[in-house]
């Protein structure tokens, strides 16, 4: 675990990939190949890259298919979070998962479709390095436009010199875009809802109190949302 908080990271898998329709129709979307693999594999293989040596994974929709193909991986070691008789999105997917006693503090989380390309640092251990559990309760991974594929969104967030992060201004453009990774302390959980609600009600409590922070990405980012975005990525990540 050199070089890292922690050595646990969530995986959210549990979406129903409408947007990826209709290769969702029979197939979680993590499922779907781009460069020969699942999106999942890709997500676990940076994990394991990195040297994280746990994973948890939230499962709701064809939770048996996601579940028998990865069970056997043994690096990292991978457990499951079911939400298989509630859909908990992606704040209540962290809490259910916490309670169980499955994610340490802090802890890793990613989007299991999420693709990327390191750039001179690795993505966890720059996390890591920049983590201050005094100022911080979430650390987000985000990138600007130009290091972005696929992507044709007008951002999430404005962030300041010291890296904390406000809100875009609707009707206008955001220079960082959220990769789907972040370091989360279990203070940003703290007194959530119960059931399903969104991570955005817990970061917008931390953008009220100055604890939400963001780094900005030394590499590139994919974003593999729609079909059609397959074809581009596999280009990307075949020059590397």
């Amino acid at each position: 675990m050199t070089g890292l908080v922690t050595d646990t990271a969530m995986l959210m898998a549990a979406g129903l990939g409408k947007r990826m329709r209709p290769l969702t129709a029979s197939q979680p979307k993590p499922l779907v190949r781009v460069a020969g693999k699942p999106l999942i594999d890709h997500a676990l293989d940076r994990l394991e890259d990195a040297g994280i040596a746990r994973a948890v994974v939230n499962v709701h929709y064809l939770a048996d298919a996601l579940e028998a193909h990865i069970r056997a991986r043994k690096q990292p070691s991978v457990s499951f979070s079911d939400e298989r008789e509630e859909l908990l999105e992606t704040g209540g997917g962290m809490v259910k998962a916490r309670e169980a006693g499955q994610l340490p503090d802090p802890f890793f989380c990613t989007n299991a479709d999420s693709i990327w390309l390191d750039g001179p640092r690795n993505a966890f251990r720059d996390l890591s390095a920049h983590w201050d559990a005094e100022r911080m309760d979430a650390l987000l991974l985000l990138v600007p436009h130009d290091q972005t594929l696929n992507f044709d969104g007008t951002g999430d967030f404005y962030m300041d010199g010291r890296g904390r992060l406000r809100r875009k201004i609707a009707g206008r453009i955001a220079p960082f875009i959220y990769t789907g990774i972040q370091l989360v302390s279990h203070r940003l959980l703290r007194d959530a809802p119960a059931g399903k609600f969104s991570t955005n009600l817990l970061w917008d409590r931390a953008i009220g109190e100055g604890r939400l922070y963001g780094l900005a990405f030394s590499g590139d980012w994919i974003e593999v949302g729609r079909p059609e975005h397959i074809a581009r990525a596999e280009e990307a990540i075949g020059r590397g």
